[in-house]
């Protein structure tokens, strides 16, 4: 599932393209596209008709495009959702769900989803920031973001480390990926214990989490297939910096030790033996 660099990356490039464009239709093309609208989707397409898009934004892996109407667009990718600028001769993608033309007769909009678990709505008075997204999480790159704040959540869960990266009500934007690769920077193994790390512990993953994500919102984000690309269908490449994440048996770019795979809620977690030991009972960060 994309996760922050993935999504923030689609983020910039609508901003780029969409940014002041007014919306001249809406063609709904699989009801399950907007199915978390609940009016359905005539009325999905007839509140966006006229409307302006005033800009992009992100909460964790979630987007939403703030309309003069004080409405929004909501945006989640989901598994293989693809938000994509084409010309209107472009022919139609075959996983086609939704599509935006606007007045200027620019570049479409279009939503394509081969597996149709993300989806659009539209949220009543959302613009600042929908209430369907509230709960999230701000982000480590989100300047309003409280270090001191995260530190002393982080330390008061009585969980393990990984699944505490994973919470989007505690840090948003942070997917299995990009978890696994700052702890192996921070050398710590995912199952340590949240309420045993130090402080400077927490704070120095924190930063190795802000590296690793900026690092690949540079790069594009991380695609393994097809079916994450940008707003130009491009893919991102930071796969190849990958230190940790799908190298199962490959040698560790630190100490040499080949890299395990174990199971993690019912994903996968990747880690080195030798640079993230996992914890004893009395080990502390």
């Amino acid at each position: 599932m994309p996760e922050l660099p993935e999504v923030e990356t689609v983020r910039q490039g609508l901003a780029r393209w969409v940014t002041g464009r007014r919306i001249d239709s809406v063609e709904v093309r699989h009801p399950r596209a907007v199915r978390r609208h609940l009016a359905g989707g005539v009325h999905f397409a007839d509140v966006l008709a006229g409307r302006t898009v005033l800009d992009v934004c992100r909460r964790g892996k979630y987007l939403w495009l703030p309309l003069d109407s004080g409405d929004a667009v909501i945006g989640h990718l989901g598994m293989s959702g693809q938000l994509l600028l084409q010309p209107a001769a472009a022919p139609d993608e075959t996983h086609l769900r939704v599509r935006f033309r606007f007045t200027d007769d620019g570049p479409e909009l279009r939503f394509v989803d081969q597996r149709t678990f993300g989806g659009l709505s539209v949220s009543e008075g959302g613009a600042v920031l929908p209430s369907e997204i509230a709960h999230i999480a701000r982000d480590p790159m989100d300047p309003q973001f409280s270090d001191p704040d995260f530190v002393t959540a982080l330390r008061r869960r009585r969980t393990e480390v990984k699944r505490a990266l994973l919470d989007q009500t505690l840090i948003s934007g942070v997917g299995n990926i990009y978890a696994d690769e700052a702890l192996w920077r921070a050398g710590l193994h995912g199952t340590r214990p949240t309420d045993a790390l130090t402080g400077p512990a927490v704070r120095r993953l924190l930063g190795h989490v802000r590296e690793v994500l900026g690092e690949a919102i540079v790069a594009g984000g991380t695609s393994f297939d097809a079916l994450y690309v940008n707003v130009n269908g491009e893919s991102g490449y930071f796969d190849r910096a990958l230190n940790v994440y799908g190298r199962q048996g490959q040698p560790c770019r630190r100490c040499g030790a080949p890299i395990r795979r174990e199971a993690f809620m019912n994903r996968s977690s990747y880690s080195c033996p030798r640079c993230q030991p996992r914890p004893r009972a009395t080990l502390r960060g």
